[in-house]
């Protein structure tokens, strides 16, 4: 019995002295049971950076941040006993408060937060609005405030340019790569906020919290020893102009189309106009969800960014381009005359024969038929059919060192490359070897399978007044304080047409409007060169086109109109891009009448909606 009771006892001091060291093990020398319970104790609290600002070529403040509150909800803390109250403090109904709850438990569910958690109840008060329900806060366990900071603009232009934030989506949040952004972060959804997105959001910081048994603040976790601060984002200086900016979407008002300006020697966008738009401040704020709704189902389309996105036939504008390609090949000089034969192709009167400069001047259909004619036929292979495949393919590829049928290195999202068509496009439609020059003759005045963006447009004339290169088109000029531009839009691109064709097309453009189509709109101390067109609609009155540079020598900005169903070039879209060429210029309107006559000018009636 002693031996018994001996092993008893060793056995009982053996598991005694176990836990002994167990417990000395958990409470001395491992800290994570601690660790564990300090953080039961803990609010991580995330403090978001102010996003870069957004400032004009000048140096204007255009995109800035406003501060904005949440409200944040722990469902296991909060309890109500007078919802009507409740909601009449907050600005609902009950109907909508009891909405909003389920809606949040059910998107929370799906999303993986807990009760625990805090969460978004009301979104982005004003701290005007803040100021009312603040004092109200104290009286209800469980709601929190997150101060965040929105956009805000200063000026109610630019919005298809500058973009918009947006709290991102499931699929958007699924797609992340380098797992930065959490459910209700706010991101950039279009324009420059989108392109710019890593360079503008800064980087976040953190606090951590602690918090007594009943949800009190009680300071710093560790004394902020694992706090990080957050890092504002950079600031873009862009190119825009704002003042030429507001100015070109004051003469766009009440009619559907495009405006883009272009500073030649950089390749910096000086104005960037989508009409109709809308003012930027629409989708900042609570009401994003209203707004965008209301710009959504808007029938001309207001959110869709035509100088990126809509394509369109050229028109008579093409015809420079079509010009240039003959002179590289060979086929014209600047002397070659062609008379004004309405039996290939209709034109409006004007004298006959014409060279060139001419044809340019008058904007003679017949000559560019012939030009584009002896370009498709020029005999390099005795097979008629195959000798037009052959020379087509020649000709595409200068269009296409044009910018034209490719995607411009603009930097904004959701650009077009517009159409121009391949040999292969025409050989799946008549079969290969089963087509020729009358068969797509109309590519010679800008109309057929051919559509171009309003970008491409500007990017042509400003390719013409640097005689022969371009640089990518862009908004930003540096970013940041250290002013870090880059590299893509500092290096120019060439053409494939050699630098001294382009002589007889700028002389001609400067005819347009001394003497010709545009001939009405000269501007006293300006020698502006211009193209005028006409682009055919089948859905309604004729578009009005129209391309530009000034001054000649030494050209400063480059410009195209795009106005749907405005008819003749030299009536609608030649005045706005004179009147902006010359408030660019000299920051002044000399002709009065001109720019009354566009402001009145209202064609939404036209355009016909879905």
């Amino acid at each position: 019995m002693k031996e018994r009771s001996v092993v008893i006892q060793l056995i009982i001091a053996t598991i005694a002295l176990v836990f002994i060291v167990r417990l000395f093990f958990l409470q001395v020398l491992d800290s994570s049971y601690k660790l564990e319970a300090e953080m039961l104790a803990i609010e991580r609290v995330v403090d978001y950076p102010y996003r870069g600002e957004m400032y004009d070529r000048t140096g204007k403040l255009m995109v800035y941040n406003a501060p904005v509150f949440d409200i944040m909800v722990v469902f296991r803390e909060f309890k109500l006993k007078d919802t009507l109250t409740f909601c009449n403090r907050f600005g609902l109904t009950k109907e909508e408060f009891v909405k909003k709850v389920k809606d949040l438990k059910d998107k929370s569910k799906n999303i993986g937060y807990s009760a625990n958690k805090p969460q978004p109840l009301f979104k982005q008060f004003s701290f005007e609005d803040f100021a009312h329900i603040q004092d109200y806060l104290a009286d209800y366990k469980g709601l929190y405030t997150q101060a965040r900071t929105v956009r805000a603009y200063k000026y109610p232009s630019a919005a298809n340019a500058l973009g918009y934030i947006a709290e991102i989506s499931p699929n958007m949040l699924a797609k992340q790569t380098d797992g930065y952004y959490k459910q209700g972060d706010y991101i950039g959804f279009s324009g420059l906020e989108q392109f710019y997105e890593e360079e503008l959001r800064g980087k976040r910081g953190v606090q951590f919290i602690m918090r007594d048994v009943k949800g009190v603040r009680k300071g710093r976790y560790r004394k902020g020893e694992y706090d990080t601060l957050s890092v504002s984002g950079k600031s873009l200086y862009t190119s825009l102009d704002i003042k030429l900016q507001q100015y070109g979407e004051q003469l766009m008002q009440n009619k559907i189309g495009s405006v883009v300006a272009i500073e030649p020697k950089t390749g910096e966008i000086l104005a960037f106009i989508s009409a109709p738009s809308y003012d930027p401040n629409m989708l900042a704020g609570r009401k994003y969800i209203q707004n965008y709704k209301s710009l959504e189902s808007d029938p001309h389309k207001p959110l869709f960014n035509r100088p990126l996105m809509a394509m369109y036939p050229p028109g008579s504008i093409f015809k420079l381009a079509q010009a240039l390609v003959g002179l590289q090949e060979k086929v014209i000089t600047d002397r070659t005359q062609f008379p004004c034969d309405k039996s290939q192709v209709n034109c409006h009167p004007h004298p006959s024969p014409q060279d060139l400069r001419g044809a340019i001047q008058y904007s003679c259909n017949p000559y560019f038929y012939m030009v584009y004619k002896k370009l498709l036929n020029q005999e390099k292979n005795p097979n008629k059919f195959k000798d037009t495949e052959i020379n087509f393919d020649a000709w595409r590829e200068h269009i296409l060192s044009m910018g034209f049928g490719t995607k411009l290195a603009v930097d904004l999202p959701n650009v077009k490359r517009g159409i121009i068509p391949s040999n292969q496009y025409y050989d799946k439609i008549y079969g290969d070897l089963h087509w020729k020059f009358s068969t797509i003759y109309s590519l010679s005045i800008g109309q057929g399978e051919i559509s171009v963006i309003p970008l491409q447009m500007a990017n042509l004339a400003a390719l013409i007044a640097n005689k022969g290169y371009y640089y990518p088109p862009h908004f930003v000029r540096y970013i940041g304080e250290d002013k870090k531009v880059p590299d893509a839009y500092r290096k120019p691109i060439r053409t494939s047409i050699d630098s001294s064709y382009f002589n007889p097309i700028i002389e001609g453009m400067e005819r347009v409007v001394l003497g010709g189509t545009a001939y009405w709109l000269q501007i006293k101390g300006i020698t502006i060169c211009g193209k005028t067109g006409t682009a055919e609609n089948p859905h309604g009155d004729d578009h009005s086109v129209y391309i530009a540079f000034a001054p000649k020598d030494n050209p400063k900005i480059a410009i195209a109109v795009y106005a749907e169903n405005a008819g003749f070039g030299a009536m609608t879209a030649a005045p706005i891009a004179h009147l902006m060429i010359e408030k660019y210029l000299k920051d002044t309107i000399t002709r009065a009448p001109l720019e009354k006559m566009i402001l009145e000018k209202n064609l939404l009636h036209k355009v016909k909606t879905k």
